[in-house]
């Protein structure tokens, strides 16, 4: 019975995740499975990748043959390289020690490369939304001044209008008046 490590999809169109299982080679994808032993989330930004590490370098060291994108996954997480490590032990090359040392600095220099471009994303985004209000702003700042335009002009014609009425109701009254009536 071939065993692999697989991606069985989730979740709706549009925001699939998967579970990382332990199946036959032979099952559907979705099918029967033997363990799940973590999940992956490619919808959040950054990746989320939940793995019982200790499962997963155990099946990696009874044979289990994972696909590309769950081989892609065990090396982000440091699997393969453990299991690399520990075959380096068993054929002399090195000590336990050695290895855990090894395996030791890879992760801090992991963690310290995930936790940098978490924080370049932070800064692009925060600097991204500070552009975005910039340019909302001078929009904003365009439409009330034509806007207040517009309304001076409005005012400024409705002046011309009263002032020209006013004109005319000075002059129209004079010419007009009716003469006394004489009994």
């Amino acid at each position: 019975m071939p065993t692999k490590i697989r991606l069985q999809r989730r979740g709706k169109k549009g925001q699939a995740f998967y579970h990382i299982v332990i199946a036959d080679g032979r099952a559907p994808r979705d099918g029967k499975f033997i363990e799940r032993i973590g999940i992956y989330n490619p919808v959040s930004r950054p990746a989320e990748i939940e793995l019982d590490f200790d499962q997963a370098l155990s099946w990696i060291q009874k044979g289990a043959q994972p696909t590309d994108t769950v081989k892609t996954i065990l090396s982000f997480k440091g699997v393969l390289y453990k299991n690399h490590l520990l075959t380096g032990v068993q054929k002399g090359a090195m000590t336990l020690e050695q290895a855990e040392a090894k395996f030791q600095s890879w992760l801090e220099e992991k963690q310290r490369k995930i936790s940098s471009t978490r924080n370049e994303l932070e800064l692009n985004q925060k600097e991204s939304r500070k552009k975005q209000l910039e340019q909302e702003k001078m929009v904003n700042e365009a439409k009330a001044q034509a806007i207040a335009q517009k309304l001076n002009k409005a005012r400024l014609d409705e002046a011309a209008k009263a002032a020209e009425a006013a004109m005319e109701a000075e002059t129209a009254p004079a010419a007009t008046e009716p003469a006394p009536e004489t009994e």
